[in-house]
C-alpha cells in the first residue's frame, strides 16, 4: 500500500487554498493552471466557494474543514477523510454511498467508492 499520509504540498495553488484565497485559486485554475492535490492536508481550512470540478482530492485530509456548499459531484474523493468537517449543502459523487460519508464524518474513516458493475 502506498503512503497516504496527509502532506503539506509545496506548490502555489495549494498554498492559496491553505491561506483562504479560494477566488484566486479558482481563477488561476480557470486559466489553465494545475497542481497535484492528492493526499494534501487541509486540516481546519475554510474551502467555501471552491470550484472542485474535476479535482483529484483522493486521500486528502479534511478534518474540521468548512466544506459547506461545495459541489464535489465530479471530484475524485476516494480515500479522503472528512472527520468533523462542516458539510451542509455539499454535493458528493454518486459513487460515494451516504454510509461512507457518514462514517468518515463521524469516525474519520477514509471514504471508499461503491463498485460499479
Amino acid at each position: 500500500m502506498k503512503n497516504i499520509t496527509p502532506q503539506i504540498k509545496d506548490n502555489e495553488l495549494y498554498r492559496l487554498l491553505r491561506e483562504g484565497e479560494i477566488e484566486e485559486f479558482n481563477s488561476r485554475r480557470e486559466k489553465g493552471e494545475s497542481c497535484d492535490l492528492q493526499s494534501a492536508d487541509f486540516r481546519g481550512v475554510d474551502l467555501i466557494g471552491l470550484n472542485a470540478d474535476g479535482l483529484d482530492l483522493s486521500n486528502c485530509y479534511f478534518r474540521m474543514c468548512n466544506l459547506r456548499g461545495i459541489d464535489f459531484s465530479s471530484t475524485r474523493l476516494e480515500g479522503a477523510s472528512i472527520h468533523g468537517a462542516q458539510i451542509s449543502g455539499a454535493y458528493f459523487p454518486a459513487a460515494l454511498e451516504a454510509s461512507e460519508i457518514l462514517l468518515s464524518l463521524e469516525h474519520g474513516t477514509r471514504m471508499r467508492y461503491k463498485e460499479h458493475h
